[in-house]
C-alpha cells in the first residue's frame, strides 16, 4: 500500500550481519585446521647453532630441511587417520596439514656439515658455525659527544 510506514527493526540487520560473519569464521576456522606452524627454538651451542621444531606425529620421511640464499628452511605435511568399527557404525577421522619455517642463517654456513635428527617428536638440526660467526661477541660503548 503505497504511503503505508514500515518501522524499521535495526536489530534485523544486525542479525544477518552476525549470521554472515559467524560464517566466516567457521571458513576461516576450516583453513585454519589445515595449517600449523611448529615452534622452533634457536639455541647458540658454542661453534653451532641448535635449531629444535616440535613435530609430534611427523614421520621423518615427512620432514624436508633445505638450505637456500642463506635460510634453513623446514618444512612438511602430515597425515593420521583412524577407523574404529563397532556392531552399528564406522567411524573415520583424519587430520592432516602442512608446515613451514625458514631460519635465516649466518654467512659462510657450509651447507654439507648440517646434520638433523629426530627424537620423540622433536626435529633436531645442528649448524656448524663458520670460524667468523663462531667468535664470541664484541662489545661496543657509544661515546657521549
Amino acid at each position: 500500500m503505497p504511503g503505508t510506514l514500515t518501522r524499521w527493526d535495526p536489530f534485523a540487520d544486525m542479525a544477518e550481519l552476525r549470521g554472515r560473519f559467524e560464517r566466516l569464521l567457521e571458513d576461516f576456522g576450516t583453513v585454519r585446521e589445515r595449517e600449523w606452524t611448529p615452534a622452533v627454538d634457536v639455541i647458540r651451542d658454542g661453534d653451532k647453532l641448535v635449531v629444535r621444531t616440535d613435530v609430534p606425529g611427523v614421520k621423518p620421511e615427512e620432514i624436508k630441511i633445505e638450505i637456500r640464499e642463506g635460510f634453513l628452511t623446514l618444512s612438511g605435511e602430515y597425515e593420521e587417520a583412524t577407523e574404529e568399527k563397532d556392531e552399528q557404525y564406522v567411524r573415520r577421522e583424519r587430520r592432516y596439514g602442512a608446515f613451514s619455517r625458514s631460519i635465516p642463517l649466518p654467512d659462510g654456513v657450509e651447507a654439507k656439515k648440517i646434520k638433523a635428527r629426530t627424537h620423540d617428536g622433536v626435529l633436531e638440526v645442528t649448524v656448524p658455525l663458520p670460524k667468523e660467526a663462531a667468535k664470541e661477541p664484541i662489545t661496543i660503548t657509544p661515546t657521549v659527544e
